[in-house]
């Protein structure tokens, strides 16, 4: 017989949090709705699909599902090497570059320990952190961008890690090179700075700094990368960290064993080769943005410059309540309430049509001048 309840030894620091809440996908709004033809434009994913490369080479990886994936990754850390001209051994990969941050609180966070994040930031930061045990300092955007300089003055003698998102999510903005090479001067002995690129493939802003060239320092810098965006990859969580070879040592400690499958390993591998379905990703994303910032305009709706494939817009209104009609109309997009922006929305670049699905959607919403 099944007791009525159990008394689970949860500790507080588990029992309080709140799990991540995703992007709705496209089945489960059709599923609740009843409806047909519905587009997502919520979690900054490729609207073009997987890279062409990466699925040739997924399929012809099928028969050999039956064997463990190479725990090394041997040909995609060699290709991301090769691409990066960086020491193999300074390449970790993850499922995801989520598994990486995981790593990282493993590796280096401990109860009474801090880490830095800036805030609004990409929300898992926070959940690993707290996962560790340890604590969580925040620190407020200026003018919609990190602020390396008020990050440095949050750090104590207890602090092990810093985050940065460049560019930020889920404001799209890029801190310059020149004030992120003076907050690593900065930065005291010990402390270990993420710098997460997962949206640095749509980067145009050549003052932007960009993480590789600072992971052999003299302070270490783990810079995060993803196949899930420009790549298309985001079914098969795939990400990586390039980091100081003394570092990812530490990682592969904690990093369980085959973590990153045969699929996303040979994937990951040919798709890191498909140029010409990167540039394409890259046109269709500008191109994008500046129809709907135009589209914007002329509805009379702030919206927010970005580096990424996304970006802000203040409905003027209840961002839940400009989501959940959006639904109704098949249009998924992202409320940034949990973000701390309770009247902006988040919206991913998708193809031509769906754009302009969404602006005939927001037409109807909003007030009539």
């Amino acid at each position: 017989m099944c007791p009525d309840s159990f008394s689970l030894p949860v500790p507080e620091h588990i029992r309080s949090l709140k799990p991540y809440v995703p992007g709705k996908p496209i089945e489960a709004l059709e599923r609740e709705y009843g409806i047909r033809d519905s587009i997502k434009l919520a979690s900054n994913e490729n609207p073009l699909g997987p890279s062409p490369l990466g699925v040739a080479a997924l399929q012809a990886a099928l028969n050999g599902l039956h064997r463990y994936p190479d725990d090394g990754g041997h040909h995609l850390t060699a290709a991301l090497a090769d691409r990066w001209s960086v020491d193999p051994a300074a390449i970790v990969l993850g499922n995801g570059s989520d598994e990486i941050l995981t790593l990282l609180a493993r590796a280096f966070l401990r109860p009474g320990d801090t880490a830095v994040i800036p805030r609004p930031s990409f929300l898992m930061y926070e959940l690993v952190v707290r996962w560790a045990g340890a604590e969580c300092v925040f620190v407020p955007l200026k003018e919609m961008t990190i602020d390396p300089a008020a990050l440095l003055t949050a750090i104590d003698d207890r602090c092990r890690l810093v985050f940065l998102c460049n560019p930020n999510n889920p404001t799209g903005t890029v801190i310059t090179r020149e004030a992120f090479e003076t907050f690593l001067q900065k930065i005291p002995p010990g402390v270990v700075v993420v710098l997460d690129e997962a949206y640095g493939e749509f980067v145009c802003d050549p003052d932007s700094p960009n993480g590789v060239d600072y992971i052999h320092g003299d302070r270490p810098v783990v810079v995060l990368r993803t196949f899930s965006k420009a790549f298309g990859l985001a079914g098969l969580r795939i990400g990586y960290g390039l980091m100081p070879p003394e570092v990812a040592a530490v990682l592969h400690q904690v990093r369980p064993p085959f973590n990153v499958g045969i699929p996303a390993q040979v994937a990951a591998t040919a798709a890191l080769g498909d140029t010409a379905f990167l540039e394409k990703t890259r046109q269709l994303t500008r191109t994008g943005l500046d129809d709907l910032a135009r589209a914007m305009d002329r509805l009379g709706l702030r919206w927010f410059p970005t580096e990424a494939n996304f970006f802000l817009i203040d409905v003027g209104m209840s961002a839940d309540a400009v989501y959940d009609w959006l639904l109704a109309k098949g249009v998924i997009v992202r409320a940034m309430t949990a973000y701390g922006y309770p009247n902006y929305i988040r919206v991913s670049i998708g193809l031509p049509e769906e754009n302009m699905r969404l602006i005939r959607a927001l037409e109807q919403i909003l007030p009539k001048g």
